[in-house]
């Protein structure tokens, strides 16, 4: 028997034509507990164009700091309908949006507790792997302290930070490359 290398497949461009059924944009339903926003944002590529079919994947604990997931052994209550999981598509200008709560402070490395934030997953043409980010909540005190943005260099944090656009909305885009390139992170 001989084994043959097969070829790298990229992610996309497939979004849009059979995965449309993973759009998930309410990551908290009604009736569940927690500040509530409505993130928008742009995918954009290191030129600012748009990546028109890109998938934005998020992940994040509920408003008392725990994740729908068997590994997450805190004692802490999570609601009946909570997911805490969505997917997002990009339109034709790259724009996403989903609806979340803000969630509770999860502990990190040492048991350090974490800054509110949103595990984000991003998945394109041409990428032979996703890439891992994440997204901070803006004017939150716990920002300083948190254990894995420390880990930023200051002048790059702010690319991890979303901007207040009302009361209860942010804007937070992902830029592939260049000199605002958003911090990704290796796992």
């Amino acid at each position: 028997m001989s084994l043959y290398a097969t070829g790298n497949q990229t992610v996309g461009p497939y979004l849009h034509i059979g995965l449309n059924w993973l759009v998930t944009p309410d990551i908290a339903p009604r009736g569940i507990a927690g500040e509530r926003y409505i993130i928008e944002g742009r995918l954009l590529d290191g030129d600012g164009l748009a990546v028109n079919d890109g998938l934005i994947e998020i992940w994040q604990a509920n408003a008392q700091g725990k994740y729908a997931h068997p590994e997450d052994k805190q004692k802490k209550p999570v609601e009946k309908g909570w997911r805490g999981f969505g997917r997002v598509a990009t339109d034709a200008r790259g724009g996403f949006g989903f609806r979340t709560i803000k969630p509770g402070a999860v502990p990190g490395p040492d048991g350090e507790l974490q800054a509110p934030h949103l595990v984000i997953s991003v998945f394109m043409r041409g990428m032979l792997k996703h890439l891992a980010t994440r997204m901070y909540f803006p004017d939150e005190p716990a920002n300083a302290r948190d254990p894995i943005l420390k880990l930023v260099p200051p002048a790059r944090r702010a690319t991890l930070i979303g901007k207040k656009k009302g009361k209860a909305a942010l804007e937070w885009n992902v830029i592939l490359q260049g000199k605002q390139e958003t911090v990704f992170f290796d796992f």
